[in-house]
C-alpha cells in the first residue's frame, strides 16, 4: 500500500500509534501532524513541576523530535489538519505560515487531545490568570509565581516553549495569594503545587465536597488534607467571574441574600472546571460522536468512517462495569489505545482495551483512588441496584510504625454481588491498592470473589486482612443480609 498512515497529533496516543506501526510495518510510510511545537510530554506532571519537585521541562519529555525522527516516523510540527475529506481519504493541513495543503492517506488516526473548558471564564488577556492544559501554560505559571530577581530561565529548558510568553510572566512582580477554581483533579493538585511557592491559595469549587468523581467521603479527607496544610477550601462557592482589567484582581463568588457578589482579591487565578474533546476537523463528515462530544469508537478504535481511527482524549471506550461507551481521559487509556491501533493498521487487529476509570490523586501526604462506578443515580441508570459500604482500617499491622487509617468504599450490585466500583483515601501507600480493585472489576468479580482474594499479608505492608478485604466482608455482609 502506497498511501501512509496518517497521524493527527504526536502525544500519548498519536506517538504510541506511529512508533508501534513503524516497528511492525517498516515498509509503509506513516506521518505526524502536530499543530503545535510541544510533542510527547507528561501532562499529568505539569502541577509537580510547578510545584518545584521537578527540575526541568526536560524531564517531563518522553521523545524529542529528533528522536521521533530516528524511529522513521515524518513528524511535522505546526502543521494544523483543519479538515477531513473520508470519501477522498485525504486531510487538509495548514502550516505556520497560513499555508495550504492536501495529504492523502490510506489509514487516519485522530489523536487530538483534549483542551481545557474554562467555562464562563475568559482568561485571555487578562495577567495572572491561567487554565492549566498545556506546557507552555506551566512554564507561563512557573515563570510567574517566581520572584523577578530570583527566576531561574533554565527550568523552561525546552526549545518548544513560549519564550516571550514565559519573559512577560517572569517580569511580573510575585503574586501573594491565589485562587483555584474548581477543586478536581487539576485543581487539588494546583492547589498543591501553589502553596509549596509560598502562596496563600484558596480553592473554590461550585458543589458541596471536593473530587466529586471520587466521592464525599475522599473529597472531605483531602480537604482536609489541603487545610492542615494551610490551603483554605471553600465549597459550596461557585465563581461567577474573574476581576481585573489586564491583571486579575479579585474572584466574584455567588452571589449572597441580596443578589450581591462575594468578591474576593486575589493576584493570581487558575481556572480548572474542565475540558472538552477536540473534534473540530472532523465537522462536517458525519462521523459518530458519543459521550462528552468524544469521537464514538469499537473495540479497535475504529470510528463510523471508513478507515479512520480515534484514540486518547478525543475518543471513548467502552466502559468495563457497564460495557457501554463513556469518555474518561486519562493517559494510560490515551497510550494504550494508541499502541493497539499502530498495530491494527500494520496487519494485527488489536482491542485497544476496557476503562474504569482509574484514576489517583495526591493533596500533600494524603493520597486518593477510585475505579469504576460510584455514584448512585449513575449505577441505576446502568441497571444496577448499588449497595455501598465504607469501612477504616489500619494500612499496616497495628504495631508496626507508620500505620494510617485508610477509608475504603466499595458498591456493588445487590442482585449479583458484582463489584461496581471502589474508592481509597488515606496516607500511606493507600492510591496503590486501588489496582486490586481495578483487577477486580476487569474481571468481573464479585464481592464475596475479593473477599477470598489472597493477598499479601507482612506487618511492615498490610495488617493480615488487608483494608481491601475488610471493605469485602462488610460489603458481602450487607448483601446477604
Amino acid at each position: 500500500m502506497n498511501d501512509p498512515f496518517v497521524v493527527v497529533g504526536a502525544d500519548a496516543a498519536g506517538l504510541s500509534a506511529a512508533s508501534k506501526f513503524r516497528r511492525e510495518a517498516p515498509d509503509r510510510e506513516v506521518v505526524v501532524f502536530e499543530k503545535g511545537r510541544w510533542i510527547s510530554y507528561a501532562y499529568c506532571g505539569m502541577p509537580y513541576f510547578i510545584a518545584g519537585y521537578v527540575d526541568r521541562m526536560s524531564n517531563l519529555l518522553s521523545l524529542s523530535p529528533g528522536e521521533v525522527d530516528e524511529r522513521g516516523i515524518d513528524l511535522r510540527r505546526e502543521s494544523t489538519v483543519v479538515a477531513v475529506d473520508p470519501d477522498a481519504k485525504r486531510v487538509t493541513v495548514e502550516t505556520a505560515a497560513g499555508e495550504r495543503f492536501e495529504q492523502s492517506y490510506g489509514d487516519l488516526l485522530v489523536a487530538t487531545g483534549a483542551r481545557a473548558d474554562p467555562g464562563p471564564f475568559d482568561v485571555r488577556g487578562l495577567d495572572g490568570a491561567f487554565t492549566l492544559h498545556d506546557m507552555d501554560a506551566a512554564a507561563a505559571i512557573d515563570a510567574y509565581v517566581a520572584d523577578p530577581d530570583a527566576y531561574d530561565p533554565d527550568r523552561a529548558d525546552v526549545s518548544a516553549v513560549d519564550r516571550d510568553r514565559v519573559e512577560r510572566n517572569a517580569a511580573m512582580s510575585a503574586p501573594e495569594t491565589a485562587a483555584v477554581v474548581g477543586g478536581g483533579y487539576v485543581g487539588v493538585e494546583v492547589a498543591e503545587a501553589l502553596s509549596e511557592r509560598g502562596l496563600e491559595v484558596t480553592v473554590f469549587h461550585r458543589s458541596g465536597h471536593l473530587l466529586r468523581p471520587f466521592g464525599e467521603t475522599v473529597g472531605n479527607r483531602v480537604e482536609e488534607a489541603l487545610e492542615s496544610e494551610g490551603v483554605t477550601v471553600r465549597t459550596d462557592a461557585p465563581v461567577e467571574a474573574l476581576g481585573g482589567d489586564d491583571r486579575i484582581e479579585a474572584v466574584e463568588i455567588g452571589g449572597d441574600d441580596d443578589g450581591d457578589p462575594e468578591r474576593v482579591p486575589v493576584d493570581m487565578a487558575v481556572v480548572g472546571v474542565g475540558i472538552r474533546p477536540n473534534t473540530d476537523l472532523l465537522d462536517g463528515t458525519g462521523v459518530d460522536l458519543g459521550p462528552g462530544g468524544a469521537v464514538r469508537v469499537d473495540d479497535r478504535g475504529r470510528t463510523s468512517l471508513p478507515d479512520v481511527y480515534a484514540a486518547g482524549d478525543c475518543a471513548t471506550a467502552r466502559h468495563a462495569v457497564t460495557g457501554e461507551p463513556d469518555w474518561l481521559p486519562l493517559g494510560l487509556t490515551a497510550n494504550r489505545a494508541g499502541r493497539a491501533i499502530g498495530a491494527t493498521v500494520a496487519g494485527d487487529p488489536t482491542p485497544v482495551g476496557d476503562i474504569a476509570g482509574t484514576a489517583a490523586v495526591k493533596a500533600f501526604d494524603a493520597e486518593a483512588a477510585r475505579v469504576g462506578i460510584l455514584d448512585r443515580e449513575e449505577a441505576e441508570a446502568a441497571g444496577f441496584d448499588p449497595v455501598s459500604e465504607t469501612v477504616t482500617a489500619g494500612s499496616r499491622s497495628g504495631y508496626y510504625p507508620g500505620a494510617a487509617e485508610t477509608d475504603v468504599t466499595l458498591v456493588a450490585d445487590r442482585d449479583t454481588g458484582r463489584l461496581l466500583g471502589g474508592t481509597i483515601v488515606g496516607t500511606d501507600r493507600a492510591a496503590v491498592r486501588i489496582d486490586t480493585l481495578a483487577t477486580a472489576i476487569e474481571a468481573d468479580m464479585t464481592v464475596s470473589e475479593v473477599e477470598r482474594l489472597d493477598l499479601a499479608y507482612a506487618p511492615p505492608f498490610s495488617p493480615v486482612w488487608d483494608p481491601i478485604l475488610v471493605a469485602a466482608k462488610v460489603l458481602n455482609g450487607a448483601l446477604e443480609g
